[in-house]
């Protein structure tokens, strides 16, 4: 049998055309950067050994603006996961302001399957379920893009290059090994490095929108879980039960469907008719008093028993003696009546 290469090389020697040609090699345009700050945000997680073999391996979940290159969050996780997503975008927040979009891979942080059946509630309510990210950035009002590839989003991919040569040397010469203090250094090293890489927008005029008023930023950017209250005004969460404060309009909680927030902090909170109430450890159940029922025993015995003895009394013939019956008991009469 000939090789693929022999066989080509034949065939060129007779002069046999190819059958296909080879396609051409992609080549992607470059994409201007946003006019604005604020416009774009580009959000990844990197997968390094940031602690070079001192501690266990990171994942550096960050966002960078497009239009200046700036940080705007980040923080070090064990995994890409979604609290580190909230972790940057309340950063980011807190620091700027919020976004007009978010530019991210697909990955199942923001987007379910979209190949999979729609479940029978999603039929009844046309809408598909998103994930705890994507309904944290509906309700902030910040829109989702979606990269087909990385080369898309190079703007942090190369950043991550470079904070992979920097800030590893910082996390040396500091001997951090634990991943909090891995999050102290960094909270030292994006003011330096926003002020070494930044570039200025094409429009000075940034497009970062406040805080809207309503629920605290704590509030959306965390877990969101539908409970329904019980009848003692409590819920259960994660095997145990949970007490709800008195509502400011002094109607009960049973029965009430709400929202339970479990924010970054560990705190929980419900959200009901854009109300915050904090929820606490519920006081035990009371203890239920029955009946019990226990095998009688003659009140002589028990006085018996409870009297100290100093040594085993030996039995005497008056105990040992079989007792007499009384001869008009029941039984014998019974027997004296009984048909032979």
């Amino acid at each position: 049998m000939l090789s693929a290469r022999t066989l080509r090389r034949i065939l060129v020697a007779a002069g046999v055309p190819r059958v296909r040609s080879r396609r051409p090699r992609k080549h992607r345009s470059r994409r201007e950067r946003m006019p604005r700050a604020g416009m774009l945000l580009q959000v990844d997680g990197s997968r390094h050994d940031w602690l070079e073999g001192r501690g266990p391996v990171l994942t550096l979940v960050g966002g960078i603006d497009d239009a200046t290159g700036i940080l705007t969050g980040a923080t070090f996780r064990h995994q890409e996961d979604a609290a580190g997503y909230f972790t940057m975008l309340a950063q980011t927040a807190a620091a700027y302001g919020l976004p007009l979009a978010l530019y991210s891979d697909r990955h199942g942080i923001f987007i379910k399957d979209p190949h999979r059946p729609p479940t029978l509630t999603e039929q009844l309510t046309g809408q598909r379920s998103t994930t705890q990210v994507r309904r944290a950035l509906d309700e902030a009002g910040i829109g989702w893009i979606g990269a087909q590839s990385p080369q898309a989003k190079g703007r942090i991919e190369r950043g991550w290059g470079t904070t992979q040569d920097r800030l590893c040397s910082e996390l040396r010469r500091a001997g951090v090994a634990t991943i909090e203090g891995a999050n102290e250094v960094l909270t030292r090293f994006l003011p330096r490095f926003n002020a070494r890489f930044a570039v200025p927008a094409t429009d000075p005029e940034p497009a970062w929108r406040p805080w809207p008023d309503g629920p605290p930023v704590e509030a959306t950017f965390c877990f969101h879980y539908a409970r329904r209250v019980a009848r003692d005004a409590t819920l259960s969460w994660d095997g145990r039960a949970l007490a709800l404060p008195a509502r400011s309009d002094g109607r009960s909680w049973a029965g009430a469907g709400v929202i339970v927030e479990e924010r970054l902090d560990g705190s929980l909170w419900i959200d009901h008719h854009g109300l915050e109430y904090q929820l606490r450890e519920a006081p035990s159940a009371a203890v239920v008093l029955r009946a019990r029922h226990l095998k009688r025993e003659p009140l002589a015995d028990l006085a018996e028993a409870a009297r100290p003895q100093t040594r085993p009394a030996l039995p005497s013939a008056a105990t040992t003696r079989r007792p007499v019956r009384d001869p008009n008991h029941p039984w014998r009469r019974y027997a004296a009546v009984r048909p032979r």
